[in-house]
């Protein structure tokens, strides 16, 4: 996410290449996240669940190449939003851009930051798992990608945004916030909508009285590798070639992931006295949020720190959310929100200019290379897109709920998603136990030894 408009535009294939293979590891992402959502809840909502990332691949996938794109990255209005200049994307073809990634086809920048538009909102639905009503959920996707993440989206990646340290008009063009691969424009973002929609959401039909542990550890632990998995291209990938910053970004990637994968797992270890499965794959996916904006500019053992630090700050996060009884069921604004905001606040702190300067970024220090400033830039922009993604979903929902409701009835809910909503089971308990299931008409029986006899 980090355009170079001093290179001279010319199509490398290696950067092709691995663009192209990073933006495959960041759809895989979304699938992932399914499996990851869908084992925390219970078993009657599996199939909701898994919909509702699944689809919004179809449904983003085709929003961004009419509209998405060109508002997120088209010509700048007032670095606020993007203009309709590339719409259906007109002009947006084989040859690379004059600004973003430019040593590949404009169309490989353009699907590589498709698969980051599919997967924020999809990140939101954990907040208000099992209870949301599809036909509407569908209408609030499509408005949120829309009316949310396409303008974050300019203010913090585009060449022109107002938030953007990778501005045409130079470092010193008003706030240069760091966000390498979209700790604030992704995860502060979708962090604060999630908080959003588990108010107006309201809290689950029996939560806090009726059991609601997850149904499926292993989903979790499988949609958790598989969100490791494609991180590397989420964050990798935003170098846009195939460089020094790239590797680097892929080291601190896995090495943040880790880190926060056993600092969660030893704070849960050092209150409940058990070492949980499930703090470690959180802890895991806790420390990939935090590097995320991190990623193309600290080292290597800052990045200890930084997914050390997100272990342990999400993991009292779900705890204190839990003591205040917001029903935020899968944790998205303890997990994305607070790791995201830890995030962009240690870019600020551990950011090397050097690191950033040495693949296709910009050159900025941090707090501890003696740029005090860069801290400030860093909280604004954490602090303009959490208000404005808070407000904008709190409206799109308060709209949506007064005409034609947000939320599942109380007899929907009893029962579940996967019926009420989808009229299928992701499980089948009731076939009578040992009785064969036929595909095809079932064998003809041998004839019995009397009629044998007889003939």
């Amino acid at each position: 996410m980090t355009p170079d408009i001093l290179l001279q535009a010319e199509i490398n294939s290696g950067d092709t290449a691995w663009v192209l293979a990073a933006s495959a590891l960041v759809l895989f992402m979304t699938p992932g996240l399914a499996f990851f959502y869908a084992g925390f809840v219970r078993s009657k909502n599996v199939l909701g669940t898994i919909m509702q990332s699944f689809i919004v691949m179809g449904l983003v996938g085709v929003l961004w190449v009419v509209v998405g794109y060109s508002l997120a990255f088209g010509p700048d209005q007032g670095g606020l939003i993007g203009d309709l200049s590339w719409f259906g994307l007109k002009d947006v073809g084989t040859e690379p851009s004059d600004i973003y990634a430019v040593t590949i086809p404009h169309e490989a920048f353009m699907i590589f930051q498709a698969m980051f538009a599919i997967i924020t909102p999809a990140l939101i639905t954990g907040a208000f798992a099992e209870r949301a009503k599809f036909s509407t959920f569908l209408i609030f996707m499509a408005a949120w990608s829309l009316l949310v993440y396409a303008p974050v989206a300019h203010w913090v990646f585009s060449a022109e945004g107002w938030l953007s340290a990778f501005d045409a008009a130079g470092p010193d063009s008003g706030i240069n916030a760091l966000d390498f691969a979209g700790g604030t424009a992704i995860h502060v973002n979708a962090g604060a909508a999630a908080l959003a929609a588990a108010v107006f959401y309201g809290k689950r039909r029996g939560y806090g009285v009726e059991p609601m542990e997850p149904h499926n550890v292993p989903f979790i632990v499988l949609g958790a590798g598989i969100l490791w998995f494609g991180w590397f291209g989420f964050n990798a990938g935003s170098a846009g070639a195939a460089n020094g910053q790239a590797a680097n970004a892929f080291v601190v990637t896995n090495t943040a992931a880790a880190a926060a994968a056993l600092s969660w797992m030893f704070a849960s270890w050092a209150l409940t006295g058990k070492g949980s499965v499930i703090g470690a794959a959180a802890g895991a996916v806790a420390g990939l949020v935090a590097i995320t904006p991190a990623s193309g500019f600290v080292q290597p053992m800052e990045a200890i720190v930084i997914g050390g630090g997100a272990g342990v700050l999400c993991y009292l996060a779900i705890r204190l959310r839990a003591r205040s009884g917001l029903d935020d069921s899968l944790d998205v604004v303890g997990v994305h929100g607070v790791g995201g905001l830890w995030g962009g606040i240690a870019t600020g702190i551990f950011a090397t200019a050097a690191i950033g300067a040495g693949g296709a970024g910009t050159g900025i220090d941090g707090l501890i290379e003696g740029e005090a400033s860069q801290m400030v830039d860093q909280i604004v922009a954490i602090g303009v897109v959490a208000v404005y993604s808070f407000v904008v979903t709190a409206i799109i929902l308060k709209v949506l709920d007064l005409t034609i409701g947000i939320r599942l009835t109380e007899g929907d809910e009893e029962l579940g998603m996967d019926v009420t909503q989808h009229g299928e089971r992701g499980y089948v308990f009731d076939e009578p136990v040992g009785v064969p299931t036929y595909t095809a008409a079932p064998p003809t029986p041998a004839p019995k030894p009397e009629a044998a006899a007889g003939s």
